[in-house]
């Protein structure tokens, strides 16, 4: 009887302890961030069309491509004194081998000499829309653009006074 009371008082001291339910757990996660080097662009060239010469009665442009190809059409003509041209240069540089989109100006800038003023629209770059960096995390831009010259424009020196921007970003 006395090892039937030590049995039963085993049973229920084992029993008691095993039946111990949570109606509540925790588990943990880590969090992580990567802060990545920044993509950046800056200016390595602006955007110059050069010497033309306008016509008195008829509008035209000069076309400048962003591989320093010049043409004219309308009433507009190049000159044997070119003067300098060149298309505008940006260097972009960040993480090595990685993709980013471009975005060239989606409305027409604006140049002057006091009170006079040519617009500058459809511009174009090289690469387009896309552009990959290299392995050592850099690439050059080159953008063009066409000048939109009125008839008789007036001569002088056209400046852009705010610049025109061309943005990128990380793919």
């Amino acid at each position: 009887m006395t090892k039937l009371i030590a049995l039963i008082a085993l049973i229920v001291l084992i029993s008691g302890s095993a039946i111990t339910v949570s109606a509540q757990i925790t588990a943990f996660a880590t969090g992580t961030a990567n802060v990545i080097t920044p993509i950046q662009i800056i200016n390595a060239g602006d955007l110059n069309f050069g010497n033309i010469s306008v016509n008195s009665t008829s509008a035209g442009k000069v076309i400048l491509t962003p591989d320093n190809v010049r043409s004219a059409t309308g009433g507009v003509t190049l000159p044997v004194a070119v003067g300098t041209y060149s298309s505008a240069s940006f260097k972009v540089t960040g993480i090595s081998s990685s993709t980013y989109a471009i975005t060239l100006p989606p409305t027409a800038c604006i140049i002057s000499n006091g009170s006079n003023s040519i617009t500058v629209d459809n511009f174009t770059s090289n690469p387009s829309g896309t552009g990959a960096l290299s392995n050592g995390g850099s690439q050059t831009i080159n953008v063009g653009a066409t000048l939109n010259v009125n008839a008789g424009q007036v001569s002088g020196t056209y400046i852009s006074v705010t610049g025109f921007p061309v943005k990128v970003n990380y793919n």
